[in-house]
């Protein structure tokens, strides 16, 4: 009996990648980086691999299931709505096409890399969803390099085949700052997410900008988590100052909610002596006292979005961007012009 025909498994093995980006290379189909694919051609031939009728009804085997790993305090993600409401909205889709989701939290990056290494080499996922990009995120490459189908949430600021869902925070948060200067504000603080978060530092940039573009100063930013505790210190840090800000602009609503908390226990009248935003009008936002004027976004809808593009991509349909429509500003009872000083 001759050596037995090298399969797509042995070819997986041997380049490093799964086996259902094999499949993606072999039939030509997108979904796998130039670079990857390339390498797992050469060593399909070096292996002397070569098609068959039962090989290509084997590389059609799918998981019909999806990833999504989080590198994140499994805390805040249950106190942080957009989670609930984006997995959601990608469970719906998944449901409605006979899918499933594979879930991991994770408590840091190196750890993270490693659990898409582990879905990529057991096949237990055909795709995966890649949420908070970092700054210069490295998992954009490994990703090609285990040609493992993604769609992104948001553009990534480095080189990317993957798909992306458009997720421009920018103008809701130029917005916002527009509508506190046309109130009358001239000093207007900001609290962030963390800035080695794409979408922190983008939102931190948008409100430098609506700053400059109002003809004002940059007020003071302080960095902080997206959890309710992280947003009540920043405030307190921001209100005990000489000359405290009038408004401040948070990076989420858990963080003005609770900063809206603190400034009740500090005695200071919000909208009358301060002026509060936040951003993704969660449910809460129109039931606290003042009602929370926010940015309205659609993590469900997102969701649903990022879940077709994703089954679509590992269908070998061509993988194209998503756009989303601006966020737009939802004004209610947390912002009025700011005191008046008396000289």
């Amino acid at each position: 009996m001759g050596p037995s025909r090298p399969t797509i498994t042995d070819v997986a093995k041997a380049a490093g990648v799964s086996k259902g980006a094999v499949s993606f290379a072999l039939n030509g189909r997108p979904g796998v980086a130039e670079e990857t694919r390339a390498r797992i051609l050469a060593v399909a031939a070096s292996l002397g691999w070569t098609p068959s009728h039962r090989a290509r009804a084997l590389s059609a085997s799918r998981a019909f299931s999806v990833g999504m790993v989080i590198a994140r305090p499994p805390e805040l993600l249950g106190a942080d709505p957009f989670y609930p409401s984006f997995i959601a909205g990608v469970e719906r889709t998944l449901s409605d096409r006979g899918q499933s989701l594979v879930l991991q939290v994770v408590p840091d990056l190196s750890v993270e890399e490693a659990s898409y290494r582990r879905l990529a080499t057991a096949e237990r996922v055909d795709g995966v969803f890649v949420l908070d990009l970092r700054l210069g995120d490295p998992r954009i490459a490994l990703l090609a390099e285990l040609g493992l189908p993604a769609v992104t949430i948001g553009r990534p600021d480095v080189p990317s085949n993957h798909p992306a869902l458009l997720v421009d925070d920018r103008p809701g948060v130029t917005a916002a700052v527009a509508h506190l200067a046309g109130l009358g504000h001239r000093r207007i603080a900001h609290v962030s997410g963390p800035l080695h978060f794409l979408h922190g530092s983008v939102r931190r940039q948008a409100w430098e900008q609506a700053l400059a573009d109002a003809g004002l100063t940059a007020g003071p930013c302080v960095e902080s988590d997206f959890s309710a505790a992280g947003g009540a210190q920043a405030t307190r840090a921001l209100l005990d100052t000489d000359d405290p800000p009038t408004a401040i602009v948070y990076g989420n609503d858990l963080m003005a909610i609770a900063g809206l908390s603190v400034a009740v226990q500090l005695g200071i009248k919000v909208p009358d002596e301060l002026s509060i935003t936040g951003f993704d009008d969660t449910e809460l936002a129109g039931y606290v006292t003042p009602t929370l004027t926010t940015v309205r976004t659609d993590p469900f809808g997102w969701g649903r979005a990022a879940a077709d593009a994703l089954l679509d991509l590992i269908d070998g349909r061509p993988g194209a961007d998503i756009p989303t429509p601006p966020a737009p500003l939802v004004v209610r009872g947390s912002t009025a012009p700011p005191p008046t000083r008396h000289p």
